[in-house]
């Protein structure tokens, strides 16, 4: 049966409450560390959209105080499932910004594996977030979305894609990698969030690579969720080459 729940999480970033606004509150900002492509039409009442690979959720504006408050919340489905987010912005001295954000609603029936990806998932999306407003201050990203249902169990998954990306076998974060990026010659970057082998996070010069396994419980969905400041990735042409690449991979 439904659930309500309650989520919270904080975290203090390098950047005025200004930048974090319009990282947090616009949809070229959203693209630059969130999932998917998103829409957000300003003031209250406005419209907040999502696109997930074709999957488009959609949310209303409920609070706009820019750069303080942005909270939106999706309308109730027929179970009475629905979902609420947050973000609160306070300035601090020196220039750094801290960040609270409130997600809340009731999920469906299975609400507690819901919730536990919820919650380990902010943390890399966070994680991005900051590393967006201190690597990539001033620019915006290309989002690059791919999905691979059902491809393998998460040990096997995670020593698959080291073995495509060209990564060692031992990881830990802050290794300086280099990175098979198809289509292209390797690039060199840094190990930026492992929580093996669910999440790997790799950031180069000009991108913030996101590899995700969703689990057994939720299909062994290997998701690519990331984010190209490159002047030509709107084109589509580098989506299209990590969508062939993630569908050529064999588990």
């Amino acid at each position: 049966m439904p659930h309500p729940f309650e989520l919270r999480k904080e975290i203090t970033l390098d950047a005025t409450p200004e930048e974090v606004w319009d990282a947090i509150a616009t949809g070229p900002g959203i693209d630059s560390w969130f999932m998917g492509r998103n829409e957000v039409t300003p003031g209250e009442g406005g419209r907040n959209g999502m696109d997930l690979g074709g999957h488009v959720q959609e949310s209303t504006v409920t609070a706009w105080q820019p750069p303080l408050r942005f909270a939106h919340r999706s309308a109730e489905a027929d179970d009475g499932s629905f979902m609420a987010m947050e973000f609160l912005v306070e300035g601090r001295d020196q220039g750094s910004t801290v960040l609270r954000l409130v997600q809340s609603g009731v999920l469906g029936d299975d609400w507690e594996t819901e919730y536990e990806a919820m919650a380990v998932g902010w943390d890399m999306y966070l994680h991005t977030l900051a590393a967006y407003l201190t690597h990539f201050p001033g620019r915006t990203a290309a989002p690059v979305g791919a999905f691979r249902p059902g491809a393998a169990a998460p040990e096997r998954a995670w020593a698959v894609l080291k073995e495509a990306l060209g990564l060692p076998d031992r990881l830990t974060e802050g290794d300086a990698v280099r990175l098979a990026v198809p289509g292209g010659a390797p690039v060199e970057g840094v190990v930026d969030y492992l929580a093996a082998p669910a999440f790997l996070g790799v950031r180069t010069a000009d991108g913030l690579y996101r590899f995700i396994h969703s689990g057994p419980d939720r299909g062994n969905v290997i998701v690519l969720g990331h984010h190209v400041f490159e002047a030509d990735a709107a084109d589509g042409r580098i989506e299209r080459s990590w969508r062939d690449w993630l569908a050529g991979l064999t588990f």
